[in-house]
């Protein structure tokens, strides 16, 4: 455990030395990636989908605020809808700009959120965000997490029907369109998912305040079994298909990765917690101090013996 908390030290002295390169080094990767992964599944539009589009996108948002990597993800989404056509566009870009006035609205400061839901989806790990969001956010990530999950089925839903959607048959736009509306906005998958996401993140949330001891592992806990209980009972009531296997181990992954950002953002010692009391005119106040663990890294100081000038001074 010693050892451990002498890493987490470490690395909070590191960040805090060097945060004004790891900041945009970190929105670099993260814009990089998600724009890779979404020209990599819906690459409809050759001249947007180059490794140095996504380089020359990431470059420029690793100065920019954060928002700014969600809008250009949804300019290259409108972009590969407009090459697959134009109802595809038209639906993209509708479904976009609802979504991004309710974020800009509610949540302009989760910009993270939006743009790892997508990319989490894509790596097969979306279970992990609620259960995180919980611990470090609060209720507000719901909307970025909503909206998220909503860009990646838009994504899935125009991959797996290219062939349909790309149809030029001019007699049939009218009902291409309102065929895509309708199995975008209607998805009992991505309607389970965002409902059970927002209730699993608001569990955790709810607990993980709590004064009583071991509240965030409580949260943890709790956060999983619900998700896990709420995709089965939701999709036995919504109908939709859920695959339980890929749920419980995407639950499992998301404990395994709760516990860790628990690690870094908590490590309380409850044998140590204290009660205090104090009044004012109006009210009495009871106060419960758990303190952090913590421990005290030495700086090993290295002190440098000029070779040369001893060997002078000895000749002389």
């Amino acid at each position: 455990m010693t050892s451990l908390l002498e890493i987490k030290q470490y690395l909070k002295i590191f960040y805090s030395r060097y945060d004004i390169y790891l900041i945009p080094a970190i929105k670099f990767l993260l814009a990089f990636f998600a724009f890779l992964f979404m020209n990599g599944q819906i690459g409809f539009m050759e001249k947007v989908s180059s490794p140095a589009i996504s380089l020359l996108l990431a470059l420029l948002c690793s100065f920019l605020p954060v928002n700014m990597t969600a809008v250009f993800g949804g300019l290259l989404l409108c972009a590969h809808a407009f090459a697959l056509s134009l109802e595809t566009f038209a639906v993209t870009v509708g479904i976009l700009f609802i979504m991004y006035a309710v974020y800009f609205r509610v949540a302009p400061g989760q910009g993270y959120v939006l743009v790892l839901t997508p990319l989490a989806f894509f790596l097969k790990i979306p279970h992990v965000l609620p259960l995180v969001l919980g611990l470090t956010g609060g209720p507000v990530c719901a909307v970025p997490l909503a909206c998220g999950t909503v860009c990646y089925y838009l994504m899935y839903y125009m991959k797996n029907n290219e062939k349909m959607l790309s149809s030029s048959e001019t007699e049939k736009m009218a009902e291409r369109l309102l065929y895509l509306v309708e199995n975008v906005l209607n998805n009992r998958n991505m309607l389970l998912t965002i409902l059970v996401f927002a209730v699993t993140l608001m569990i955790v949330y709810l607990i993980r305040r709590m004064s009583v001891d071991y509240s965030w592992y409580v949260a943890i806990c709790a956060g999983a079994v619900s998700n896990v209980v709420l995709f089965l009972i939701g999709g036995l009531v919504m109908k939709a298909s859920v695959s339980i296997g890929f749920v419980v181990l995407g639950t499992l992954v998301g404990v395994l990765v709760a516990l860790i950002v628990e690690f870094f953002a908590l490590s309380v010692d409850y044998s140590r917690t204290e009660y205090t009391q104090f009044e004012d005119d109006e009210y009495y106040y009871y106060v419960k101090a758990v303190p952090k663990m913590s421990i005290a890294v030495s700086e090993k100081k290295v002190k440098r013996i000029n070779s040369r000038r001893r060997s002078t001074r000895r000749r002389r």
